[in-house]
Protein backbone atom coordinates (compact mmCIF):
# COMPACT_ATOMS: atom_id res chain seq x y z
CA UNK A 1 0.00 0.00 0.00
CA UNK A 2 1.36 3.38 -1.04
CA UNK A 3 0.44 5.18 2.22
CA UNK A 4 0.57 2.74 4.60
CA UNK A 5 -0.25 3.33 8.38
CA UNK A 6 1.50 2.69 11.43
CA UNK A 7 -1.81 2.31 14.15
CA UNK A 8 -0.57 3.57 17.40
CA UNK A 9 -3.36 3.17 20.24
CA UNK A 10 -1.06 5.58 22.46
CA UNK A 11 -0.48 8.42 20.03
CA UNK A 12 -4.96 7.84 19.11
CA UNK A 13 -5.52 8.52 22.53
CA UNK A 14 -3.12 11.25 22.78
CA UNK A 15 -4.21 13.38 19.60
CA UNK A 16 -7.69 12.36 18.65
CA UNK A 17 -9.13 15.98 19.01
CA UNK A 18 -11.38 17.78 16.75
CA UNK A 19 -10.47 19.65 13.44
CA UNK A 20 -11.20 20.81 9.66
CA UNK A 21 -11.41 18.67 7.19
CA UNK A 22 -9.67 21.35 4.56
CA UNK A 23 -12.01 21.41 1.27
CA UNK A 24 -10.48 25.22 1.26
CA UNK A 25 -8.48 27.24 3.33
CA UNK A 26 -9.64 29.21 4.73
CA UNK A 27 -12.42 27.03 5.54
CA UNK A 28 -16.07 28.29 4.90
CA UNK A 29 -16.60 29.43 8.46
CA UNK A 30 -14.23 32.28 7.81
CA UNK A 31 -16.75 33.31 4.79
CA UNK A 32 -17.57 36.87 5.29
CA UNK A 33 -21.16 38.76 4.71
CA UNK A 34 -21.61 41.30 2.14
CA UNK A 35 -19.56 39.57 -0.52
CA UNK A 36 -20.53 41.32 -3.75
CA UNK A 37 -20.93 40.46 -7.66
CA UNK A 38 -18.31 43.41 -7.96
CA UNK A 39 -15.92 40.78 -6.08
CA UNK A 40 -16.97 38.29 -8.00
CA UNK A 41 -16.47 39.82 -11.15
CA UNK A 42 -13.10 40.68 -9.85
CA UNK A 43 -11.95 37.60 -9.41
CA UNK A 44 -13.00 36.06 -12.61
CA UNK A 45 -11.09 39.21 -14.24
CA UNK A 46 -7.69 38.03 -12.10
CA UNK A 47 -7.83 34.16 -12.41
CA UNK A 48 -5.69 33.11 -14.93
CA UNK A 49 -7.45 29.74 -15.13
CA UNK A 50 -9.36 28.84 -18.71
CA UNK A 51 -10.75 25.42 -17.13
CA UNK A 52 -13.98 25.17 -14.99
CA UNK A 53 -15.15 22.56 -12.66
CA UNK A 54 -18.80 22.65 -12.00
CA UNK A 55 -21.11 21.40 -9.32
CA UNK A 56 -24.66 21.74 -9.18
CA UNK A 57 -26.64 21.11 -5.52
CA UNK A 58 -29.39 19.52 -6.00
CA UNK A 59 -30.48 19.88 -2.25
CA UNK A 60 -34.40 17.64 -2.21
CA UNK A 61 -34.46 13.63 -0.74
CA UNK A 62 -37.76 11.80 -0.79
CA UNK A 63 -36.82 10.47 2.88
CA UNK A 64 -34.75 11.95 6.10
CA UNK A 65 -31.75 9.84 6.69
CA UNK A 66 -30.98 10.75 10.59
CA UNK A 67 -27.38 10.56 10.45
CA UNK A 68 -27.67 13.26 7.82
CA UNK A 69 -25.93 17.07 7.90
CA UNK A 70 -25.98 17.89 4.58
CA UNK A 71 -28.24 20.83 3.05
CA UNK A 72 -31.20 19.18 1.91
CA UNK A 73 -35.06 19.69 1.87
CA UNK A 74 -37.38 16.62 2.32
CA UNK A 75 -40.17 16.20 0.30
CA UNK A 76 -42.48 13.91 -1.72
CA UNK A 77 -43.55 16.42 -4.12
CA UNK A 78 -41.66 16.14 -7.37
CA UNK A 79 -42.68 19.25 -9.06
CA UNK A 80 -41.00 21.03 -6.45
CA UNK A 81 -38.32 19.55 -8.72
CA UNK A 82 -39.01 21.25 -11.69
CA UNK A 83 -39.31 24.93 -9.76
CA UNK A 84 -36.02 24.94 -8.70
CA UNK A 85 -34.62 24.22 -12.10
CA UNK A 86 -36.52 27.02 -13.25
CA UNK A 87 -34.20 29.29 -11.13
CA UNK A 88 -31.19 26.87 -11.75
CA UNK A 89 -31.80 27.60 -15.53
CA UNK A 90 -32.05 31.54 -14.87
CA UNK A 91 -28.80 31.40 -13.04
CA UNK A 92 -26.87 29.24 -15.16
CA UNK A 93 -28.15 32.10 -17.45
CA UNK A 94 -26.19 35.03 -15.84
CA UNK A 95 -23.36 32.78 -14.62
CA UNK A 96 -22.62 31.87 -17.96
CA UNK A 97 -22.00 34.98 -19.32
CA UNK A 98 -19.05 35.63 -16.75
CA UNK A 99 -17.42 32.30 -17.91
CA UNK A 100 -17.21 32.09 -21.43
CA UNK A 101 -13.74 32.15 -21.80
CA UNK A 102 -13.52 28.83 -19.89
CA UNK A 103 -14.14 25.42 -21.34
CA UNK A 104 -15.48 22.99 -18.57
CA UNK A 105 -13.05 19.91 -17.75
CA UNK A 106 -15.19 18.35 -14.93
CA UNK A 107 -18.92 18.22 -13.92
CA UNK A 108 -20.55 17.14 -10.57
CA UNK A 109 -24.02 16.96 -9.25
CA UNK A 110 -24.23 16.63 -5.24
CA UNK A 111 -27.10 17.42 -2.71
CA UNK A 112 -29.13 16.24 -1.55
CA UNK A 113 -30.06 13.76 -4.06
CA UNK A 114 -29.55 14.28 -7.34
CA UNK A 115 -31.26 11.27 -8.39
CA UNK A 116 -34.52 13.28 -6.51
CA UNK A 117 -35.46 13.77 -10.31
CA UNK A 118 -37.14 12.45 -12.37
CA UNK A 119 -34.85 11.07 -15.73
CA UNK A 120 -37.03 13.83 -17.70
CA UNK A 121 -36.09 16.36 -15.00
CA UNK A 122 -32.58 15.22 -15.39
CA UNK A 123 -32.36 15.35 -18.84
CA UNK A 124 -33.66 19.06 -18.81
CA UNK A 125 -31.19 19.85 -16.21
CA UNK A 126 -28.37 18.52 -18.86
CA UNK A 127 -29.73 19.96 -21.67
CA UNK A 128 -29.99 23.07 -19.76
CA UNK A 129 -25.97 22.71 -19.10
CA UNK A 130 -25.06 22.15 -22.50
CA UNK A 131 -27.23 25.33 -23.73
CA UNK A 132 -24.86 27.58 -21.59
CA UNK A 133 -21.60 25.77 -21.06
CA UNK A 134 -19.08 24.67 -23.44
CA UNK A 135 -17.64 21.16 -22.28
CA UNK A 136 -14.37 19.81 -23.42
CA UNK A 137 -14.51 16.04 -25.64
CA UNK A 138 -13.25 14.21 -22.88
CA UNK A 139 -14.76 16.07 -19.43
CA UNK A 140 -15.45 13.90 -16.31
CA UNK A 141 -19.26 14.52 -15.33
CA UNK A 142 -20.25 12.37 -12.05
CA UNK A 143 -23.28 12.18 -10.00
CA UNK A 144 -24.38 11.27 -6.33
CA UNK A 145 -26.52 8.41 -6.37
CA UNK A 146 -29.09 6.99 -3.59
CA UNK A 147 -29.57 3.20 -4.67
CA UNK A 148 -33.27 3.75 -2.71
CA UNK A 149 -34.80 6.37 -4.63
CA UNK A 150 -32.97 5.48 -8.47
CA UNK A 151 -35.98 5.78 -11.02
CA UNK A 152 -36.18 3.15 -13.57
CA UNK A 153 -34.14 3.49 -15.78
CA UNK A 154 -32.14 6.43 -14.75
CA UNK A 155 -28.80 4.79 -15.03
CA UNK A 156 -28.79 4.40 -19.15
CA UNK A 157 -30.16 7.73 -19.07
CA UNK A 158 -27.29 8.98 -16.98
CA UNK A 159 -24.99 7.39 -19.14
CA UNK A 160 -26.76 8.29 -22.49
CA UNK A 161 -26.58 12.10 -21.10
CA UNK A 162 -22.99 11.41 -20.86
CA UNK A 163 -22.39 10.69 -17.30
CA UNK A 164 -19.36 8.86 -16.90
CA UNK A 165 -18.99 8.18 -13.16
CA UNK A 166 -21.46 7.46 -10.32
CA UNK A 167 -21.05 7.39 -6.37
CA UNK A 168 -23.61 5.16 -4.40
CA UNK A 169 -24.38 6.67 -0.79
CA UNK A 170 -24.15 2.70 0.87
CA UNK A 171 -23.19 3.45 4.51
CA UNK A 172 -23.62 0.07 6.05
CA UNK A 173 -25.30 -2.89 4.60
CA UNK A 174 -26.44 -4.11 8.01
CA UNK A 175 -30.46 -4.50 8.39
CA UNK A 176 -30.50 -3.20 11.53
CA UNK A 177 -27.95 -0.08 11.46
CA UNK A 178 -30.37 0.83 8.40
CA UNK A 179 -33.31 1.06 10.13
CA UNK A 180 -31.77 2.63 12.81
CA UNK A 181 -30.86 5.27 10.75
CA UNK A 182 -33.81 5.27 8.43
CA UNK A 183 -32.38 4.35 5.03
CA UNK A 184 -33.16 0.78 4.47
CA UNK A 185 -31.72 -0.44 0.98
CA UNK A 186 -31.38 -4.14 -0.37
CA UNK A 187 -27.72 -5.06 -0.54
CA UNK A 188 -28.41 -7.22 -3.59
CA UNK A 189 -30.48 -4.28 -5.25
CA UNK A 190 -26.92 -2.36 -4.71
CA UNK A 191 -24.77 -5.52 -6.03
CA UNK A 192 -26.91 -4.91 -9.40
CA UNK A 193 -26.75 -1.19 -9.59
CA UNK A 194 -22.69 -1.47 -9.37
CA UNK A 195 -22.72 -4.60 -12.26
CA UNK A 196 -25.21 -2.51 -14.09
CA UNK A 197 -22.83 0.56 -13.81
CA UNK A 198 -19.64 -1.01 -15.01
CA UNK A 199 -21.86 -2.48 -17.92
CA UNK A 200 -23.11 0.28 -19.04
CA UNK A 201 -19.88 1.93 -19.42
CA UNK A 202 -19.38 4.31 -16.42
CA UNK A 203 -15.19 4.88 -15.80
CA UNK A 204 -15.41 4.77 -11.85
CA UNK A 205 -17.88 3.71 -9.61
CA UNK A 206 -17.58 5.46 -6.28
CA UNK A 207 -18.76 4.48 -2.51
CA UNK A 208 -19.47 6.32 0.43
CA UNK A 209 -19.52 4.20 4.13
CA UNK A 210 -20.13 5.41 7.70
CA UNK A 211 -18.77 4.08 10.46
CA UNK A 212 -19.87 5.14 14.19
CA UNK A 213 -24.02 4.82 13.26
CA UNK A 214 -26.42 3.61 15.81
CA UNK A 215 -26.13 -0.29 16.26
CA UNK A 216 -22.82 -0.66 14.39
CA UNK A 217 -20.49 -2.96 15.75
CA UNK A 218 -16.41 -3.54 14.94
CA UNK A 219 -17.97 -7.28 13.65
CA UNK A 220 -21.05 -5.80 11.97
CA UNK A 221 -19.09 -3.22 10.23
CA UNK A 222 -16.12 -5.41 9.06
CA UNK A 223 -19.18 -7.44 7.32
CA UNK A 224 -20.18 -4.62 5.30
CA UNK A 225 -16.25 -3.64 4.16
CA UNK A 226 -16.19 -7.25 2.91
CA UNK A 227 -19.49 -7.14 1.26
CA UNK A 228 -18.38 -3.82 0.09
CA UNK A 229 -15.27 -4.96 -1.16
CA UNK A 230 -16.90 -7.74 -3.20
CA UNK A 231 -18.09 -5.36 -5.33
CA UNK A 232 -15.02 -3.92 -6.51
CA UNK A 233 -15.33 -0.34 -6.41
CA UNK A 234 -13.16 1.75 -7.73
CA UNK A 235 -13.02 4.49 -4.78
CA UNK A 236 -14.32 4.18 -1.33
CA UNK A 237 -15.11 6.50 1.31
CA UNK A 238 -15.70 5.63 4.43
CA UNK A 239 -16.54 8.51 6.62
CA UNK A 240 -16.39 8.88 10.77
CA UNK A 241 -20.32 9.92 12.05
CA UNK A 242 -20.10 13.06 13.86
CA UNK A 243 -22.83 12.82 16.06
CA UNK A 244 -23.98 16.82 16.25
CA UNK A 245 -27.45 16.82 17.53
CA UNK A 246 -27.68 20.36 18.39
CA UNK A 247 -26.83 21.40 15.62
CA UNK A 248 -28.30 18.79 12.79
CA UNK A 249 -31.66 18.40 13.58
CA UNK A 250 -32.33 15.00 11.97
CA UNK A 251 -29.47 13.66 13.96
CA UNK A 252 -31.88 14.34 17.11
CA UNK A 253 -34.20 11.09 16.13
CA UNK A 254 -31.02 8.93 17.04
CA UNK A 255 -30.73 7.16 19.77
CA UNK A 256 -27.66 8.16 21.87
CA UNK A 257 -27.67 4.61 23.91
CA UNK A 258 -27.66 3.21 20.43
CA UNK A 259 -24.41 4.65 19.40
CA UNK A 260 -21.20 2.54 19.19
CA UNK A 261 -18.51 3.66 21.90
CA UNK A 262 -15.19 5.83 20.80
CA UNK A 263 -13.18 2.62 21.45
CA UNK A 264 -15.69 0.65 18.98
CA UNK A 265 -15.82 3.52 16.05
CA UNK A 266 -11.66 3.44 16.41
CA UNK A 267 -11.64 -0.58 16.39
CA UNK A 268 -13.92 -0.26 13.29
CA UNK A 269 -11.38 2.21 11.19
CA UNK A 270 -8.77 0.21 12.20
CA UNK A 271 -10.14 -2.62 10.54
CA UNK A 272 -11.21 -0.99 7.69
CA UNK A 273 -7.55 0.43 7.33
CA UNK A 274 -6.49 -3.15 7.16
CA UNK A 275 -9.35 -4.87 4.88
CA UNK A 276 -9.16 -2.03 2.58
CA UNK A 277 -4.89 -2.41 2.32
CA UNK A 278 -5.28 -6.20 2.34
CA UNK A 279 -7.68 -5.80 -1.06
CA UNK A 280 -5.09 -3.69 -2.63
CA UNK A 281 -6.51 -0.29 -2.24
CA UNK A 282 -4.07 2.72 -1.55
CA UNK A 283 -4.74 4.87 1.36
CA UNK A 284 -5.38 8.60 -0.64
CA UNK A 285 -6.09 10.97 2.58
CA UNK A 286 -7.85 10.98 5.73
CA UNK A 287 -10.66 8.38 4.90
CA UNK A 288 -10.45 7.77 0.82
CA UNK A 289 -9.14 4.99 -0.49
CA UNK A 290 -8.69 4.02 -4.23
CA UNK A 291 -7.24 1.22 -6.62
CA UNK A 292 -3.92 1.66 -7.59
CA UNK A 293 -4.76 2.26 -11.30
CA UNK A 294 -7.66 4.74 -10.03
CA UNK A 295 -6.39 8.24 -11.73
CA UNK A 296 -6.74 9.91 -7.90
CA UNK A 297 -3.90 7.45 -6.94
CA UNK A 298 -1.99 7.91 -10.31
CA UNK A 299 -2.68 11.67 -9.33
CA UNK A 300 -0.90 11.38 -5.97
CA UNK A 301 2.10 9.03 -7.03
CA UNK A 302 2.80 11.91 -9.68
CA UNK A 303 2.57 14.53 -7.43
CA UNK A 304 -0.70 16.07 -9.09
CA UNK A 305 -3.60 15.58 -6.52
CA UNK A 306 -5.42 18.72 -5.49
CA UNK A 307 -8.60 18.89 -2.86
CA UNK A 308 -11.24 21.36 -3.05
CA UNK A 309 -15.04 21.17 -2.02
CA UNK A 310 -15.76 18.39 -3.65
CA UNK A 311 -12.92 16.39 -1.81
CA UNK A 312 -9.94 14.78 -3.23
CA UNK A 313 -9.54 15.47 -7.13
CA UNK A 314 -7.13 15.46 -9.90
CA UNK A 315 -8.88 18.36 -11.34
CA UNK A 316 -6.24 21.22 -9.66
CA UNK A 317 -6.18 23.60 -12.77
CA UNK A 318 -10.00 24.24 -12.63
CA UNK A 319 -12.03 27.04 -10.88
CA UNK A 320 -14.55 25.43 -9.12
CA UNK A 321 -18.06 26.94 -9.95
CA UNK A 322 -21.22 26.12 -7.82
CA UNK A 323 -24.42 26.57 -8.97
CA UNK A 324 -27.57 25.91 -7.14
CA UNK A 325 -28.84 26.59 -3.25
CA UNK A 326 -26.09 26.37 -0.82
CA UNK A 327 -23.24 25.84 -3.76
CA UNK A 328 -19.70 27.14 -3.14
CA UNK A 329 -17.09 28.64 -5.65
CA UNK A 330 -13.33 28.84 -6.13
CA UNK A 331 -12.35 30.95 -8.48
CA UNK A 332 -8.51 32.24 -8.61
CA UNK A 333 -8.07 33.57 -5.04
CA UNK A 334 -11.66 34.00 -4.29
CA UNK A 335 -14.14 31.72 -2.20
CA UNK A 336 -17.63 32.65 -2.32
CA UNK A 337 -20.96 31.05 -1.97
CA UNK A 338 -24.99 31.21 -2.54
CA UNK A 339 -27.77 31.43 -0.28
CA UNK A 340 -28.09 27.93 2.07
CA UNK A 341 -31.71 28.51 2.70
CA UNK A 342 -33.78 27.80 -0.75
CA UNK A 343 -36.19 30.96 -0.73
CA UNK A 344 -33.45 33.04 -0.26
CA UNK A 345 -31.96 31.70 -3.17
CA UNK A 346 -35.17 32.10 -5.19
CA UNK A 347 -34.95 35.84 -4.49
CA UNK A 348 -31.19 36.49 -5.31
CA UNK A 349 -31.76 34.51 -8.38
CA UNK A 350 -34.52 37.05 -9.04
CA UNK A 351 -32.83 40.17 -7.74
CA UNK A 352 -29.27 39.44 -9.41
CA UNK A 353 -27.31 38.46 -11.79
CA UNK A 354 -24.76 36.48 -9.12
CA UNK A 355 -26.50 34.80 -6.20
CA UNK A 356 -23.84 34.84 -3.84
CA UNK A 357 -24.04 36.36 -0.31
CA UNK A 358 -20.77 35.42 1.52
CA UNK A 359 -17.43 35.06 0.77
CA UNK A 360 -13.62 36.14 0.86
CA UNK A 361 -10.80 37.26 -1.17
CA UNK A 362 -7.56 35.37 -0.06
CA UNK A 363 -4.56 37.68 1.03
CA UNK A 364 -1.49 36.71 0.25
CA UNK A 365 -0.59 34.94 3.24
CA UNK A 366 -4.11 33.08 3.13
CA UNK A 367 -2.93 31.66 -0.84
CA UNK A 368 0.95 30.41 0.94
CA UNK A 369 -0.75 28.65 3.32
CA UNK A 370 -3.48 27.77 1.75
CA UNK A 371 -0.92 25.62 -0.52
CA UNK A 372 0.89 24.26 2.60
CA UNK A 373 -2.05 22.79 3.80
CA UNK A 374 -2.97 21.24 -0.01
CA UNK A 375 0.35 20.12 -0.16
CA UNK A 376 0.42 18.08 3.04
CA UNK A 377 -2.91 17.00 3.00
CA UNK A 378 -2.69 15.44 -0.52
CA UNK A 379 1.04 14.14 -0.37
CA UNK A 380 1.81 14.02 3.01
CA UNK A 381 4.96 15.33 2.41
CA UNK A 382 6.57 18.84 1.22
CA UNK A 383 9.97 20.29 -0.15
CA UNK A 384 10.91 24.16 1.32
CA UNK A 385 12.69 24.91 -1.67
CA UNK A 386 9.52 24.56 -3.68
CA UNK A 387 7.76 27.32 -1.83
CA UNK A 388 10.52 29.52 -0.97
CA UNK A 389 10.83 29.76 -5.03
CA UNK A 390 7.21 30.20 -5.27
CA UNK A 391 6.43 32.83 -2.53
CA UNK A 392 9.86 34.28 -2.28
CA UNK A 393 10.11 33.52 1.57
CA UNK A 394 12.22 31.78 3.85
CA UNK A 395 9.70 28.85 4.86
CA UNK A 396 11.55 28.12 8.42
CA UNK A 397 11.42 32.11 9.37
CA UNK A 398 7.84 32.55 7.52
CA UNK A 399 6.52 29.40 9.38
CA UNK A 400 8.35 29.80 12.88
CA UNK A 401 5.05 29.56 15.10
CA UNK A 402 3.61 26.56 12.85
CA UNK A 403 7.02 24.58 13.00
CA UNK A 404 7.36 25.24 16.55
CA UNK A 405 4.01 23.61 17.15
CA UNK A 406 5.11 20.36 15.32
CA UNK A 407 8.02 19.63 17.36
CA UNK A 408 5.48 17.67 19.80
CA UNK A 409 4.56 15.78 16.67
CA UNK A 410 7.99 15.35 15.64
CA UNK A 411 9.00 14.19 18.96
CA UNK A 412 5.90 11.38 18.89
CA UNK A 413 7.30 10.46 15.25
CA UNK A 414 4.44 11.52 13.54
CA UNK A 415 6.67 13.77 11.31
CA UNK A 416 9.63 14.81 10.40
CA UNK A 417 11.41 18.41 10.34
CA UNK A 418 14.52 18.71 8.51
CA UNK A 419 16.71 22.22 7.17
CA UNK A 420 15.07 20.80 3.94
CA UNK A 421 11.72 20.40 4.10
CA UNK A 422 8.39 18.48 6.17
CA UNK A 423 8.08 14.50 6.02
CA UNK A 424 4.81 13.01 7.69
CA UNK A 425 5.37 9.27 9.07
CA UNK A 426 3.16 6.07 8.64
CA UNK A 427 2.39 6.89 12.54
CA UNK A 428 1.48 11.11 11.50
CA UNK A 429 -0.94 9.47 8.49
CA UNK A 430 -4.07 9.24 10.59
CA UNK A 431 -3.20 12.78 12.18
CA UNK A 432 -2.48 14.67 8.55
CA UNK A 433 -5.14 17.20 9.61
CA UNK A 434 -3.62 17.67 12.73
CA UNK A 435 -0.88 18.60 11.49
CA UNK A 436 -2.28 20.81 8.83
CA UNK A 437 -4.03 22.87 11.89
CA UNK A 438 -0.41 24.04 12.37
CA UNK A 439 -0.27 26.17 9.66
CA UNK A 440 -3.85 27.12 10.11
CA UNK A 441 -3.79 31.21 10.97
CA UNK A 442 -7.76 31.45 11.66
CA UNK A 443 -8.42 28.44 13.45
CA UNK A 444 -8.44 30.18 17.09
CA UNK A 445 -11.07 32.19 15.84
CA UNK A 446 -13.24 29.27 14.39
CA UNK A 447 -12.78 27.02 17.28
CA UNK A 448 -15.18 29.38 19.28
CA UNK A 449 -17.32 29.68 16.88
CA UNK A 450 -17.94 25.82 15.64
CA UNK A 451 -17.41 22.44 16.93
CA UNK A 452 -15.23 20.07 14.18
CA UNK A 453 -15.49 16.47 13.41
CA UNK A 454 -12.95 14.25 15.00
CA UNK A 455 -10.47 13.60 12.93
CA UNK A 456 -10.45 9.86 13.77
Amino acid sequence: MQNSIEWDDSLIKKYNVSGPRYTSYPTALSFQDGYSEENVRAAISHSTNKALSLYIHIPFCHQLCYYCGCNKIVTRHQHKADLYLDFLEQEMASQAKLYQHYQVDQLHLGGGTPTFLTTEQMARLVNTLNKYFTFTAGAQKGIEIDPRSLAKGMLPTLRGLGFNRVSFGIQDFNDEVQKAVNREQCADNVANLVIEARQLGFKSVNTDMIYGLPLQTPESFAETMDKLIALSPDRVSVFNYAHLPDRFAAQRKIREQDLPSAQQKLAMFKNTLAQMEQAGYVLIGMDHFAKKDDSLAIAQRKGELHRNFQGYTTHGDCDLLGLGVSSISQVGDSIFQNPKDLKEYYQAVSERDIPVVKGLTLSEDDCIRAAVIRQLICHFELDFADFEARYQINFQQYFKEALTSLHGLAQDNMLSITENGITVSPKGLLFIRIICMAFDAHLQRQAKLTRFSQVI
